[in-house]
């Protein structure tokens, strides 16, 4: 499942523009950003809305089904913030599949951040090393995830392996 997606219309923008959007990013996923006095700039890539921080990948904008907008860490974003909320932990068995793009499926689910509602956008870590491995919209509410025993609990949209991840900016 690979996108043909590039980088379109890169462009810098000030710290006052895009603070509400960061602001809410920030009360969502209970961290700081620490942007003050970074390099900050916006693109498209492909449905989505990048900001970059000193030109590393770390927030995305999408939007659901619904049509509503969303922001939220990449996995470079995740990287700095393994504190952050919305997060379920996976077992070894999961990661292999969802390193090429698949669906969390709740068999490999061990917890849950708590405050997990079906719709969430949440992201997935291992168990061992809490590293990021994938982004993607939760099924499930938390209790569910870590009680089933079978089913999709994620639908999963930017993963280790996605070139996202790989692109040099």
């Amino acid at each position: 499942m690979s996108r043909d997606w590039s980088l379109k219309k890169r462009r810098p923008v000030r710290r006052k523009k895009i603070a509400p959007l960061l602001n809410t990013l920030e009360q969502a996923l209970d961290i700081d950003l620490e942007v003050d006095g970074a390099f900050l700039e916006m693109a498209e890539y492909g449905s989505w809305t990048m900001v970059l921080v000193d030109k590393i990948a770390k927030v995305i904008e999408i939007q659901n089904e619904e049509q509503e907008r969303f922001a939220f860490l990449s996995l470079r974003g995740f990287l700095e913030h393994d504190n952050a909320a919305k997060w379920v932990e996976v077992d070894h068995g999961a990661i292999p599949f969802l390193m090429k793009g698949a669906d969390c499926m709740v068999a490999g689910v061990h917890a849950t951040d708590a405050s997990i509602e079906v719709g969430d956008l949440v992201w997935i870590r291992d168990m061992t090393h809490k590293r990021p491995l994938a982004i993607g919209w939760a099924t499930m509410n938390a209790e569910e995830m870590t009680t089933s025993k079978k089913g999709k609990g994620i639908k999963t949209i930017h993963w280790v392996g996605d070139e996202l991840w790989d692109m040099e900016l």
